[in-house]
């Protein structure tokens, strides 16, 4: 596989600054990809990215945008593609999670998961349609979803059922653009070594390690490696699935 092997192509990454999406980010970058990113708050995070980008002889858009709201996602979707030169991958990773029982759960916590997990993930995958389709080629779409989607998580009920629900929106959108070349698939991760995962309470993280065959946190770089794999030429008769990096949490 050449180190270059996305030269030319261009991809969009929602939720770039951090953790995964930034590892994703990174890795099209050095494979050769321009990368489009958004943010929601870390401006400074999203220049320091982005200049470490250039820095790389890539091209690089970074904006601030909303993923809940449709037209923002729209309009990002065309500033990208317009400073790009068109759109080849889009991975949708924009996430945020509020945890809680749900006799607990406020109505805006399920709301804000709901909106930024799933219809974040359903207003770029639209957006992006009509310029992918453009590509000779065809393109690629990525959601990051998560195991709590597959199996739930206790404590995640709005969690678990928006990535429940980026599973059913890769399935059926998967089945929709098939006819136009465009690939859709999806990982549901299971525990990675991020931010997030750092804040964990110590008891509860052995707790989880003991459930993990392999004994340990996935990484970001591995996520992003798997996620390059899917968005390649290498894998242009993989659509609809579902694949689980886990370290075996759920087989």
């Amino acid at each position: 596989m050449s180190e270059k092997q996305f030269t030319g192509k261009s991809a969009i990454v929602t939720g770039g600054t951090r953790g995964i999406g930034k590892a994703i980010v990174l890795e099209l970058a050095r494979r050769g990809c321009n990368v489009a990113f958004n943010y929601a708050r870390s401006a400074d995070e999203a220049e320091k990215l982005k200049r470490e980008l250039d820095s790389m002889g890539i091209k690089a858009f970074a904006a601030q945008c909303d993923v809940t709201n449709a037209e923002n996602a729209a309009d990002f979707v065309k500033q990208a593609a317009a400073e790009l030169g068109g759109i080849d991958f889009l991975i949708n990773n924009a996430g945020i999670t509020r945890d809680t029982l749900i006799l607990r759960m406020k109505e805006e916590d399920w709301d804000a998961v709901i909106d930024t997990n799933l219809k974040g993930a359903w207003a770029f995958s639209k957006a992006v349609l009509r310029p992918m389709m453009k590509n000779e080629s065809g393109g690629s779409i990525l959601n990051i979803a998560s195991i709590s989607g597959v199996v739930g998580m206790l404590g995640q009920s709005n969690y678990s059922a928006s990535k429940a629900g980026m599973i059913g929106l890769t399935k059926a959108l998967a089945k929709e653009v098939a006819s136009r070349k465009i690939t859709v698939n999806a990982l549901a991760l299971g525990l990675i070594e991020t931010e997030m995962a750092s804040e964990m309470n110590a008891e509860y993280r052995e707790k989880i390690l003991a459930q993990i065959p392999l004994g340990r946190l996935g990484t970001v770089q591995e996520v992003a490696e798997i996620a390059c794999f899917l968005l390649s030429d290498s894998a242009r008769y993989i659509t609809g699935q579902v694949i689980q990096p886990n370290g075996g949490l759920a087989m």
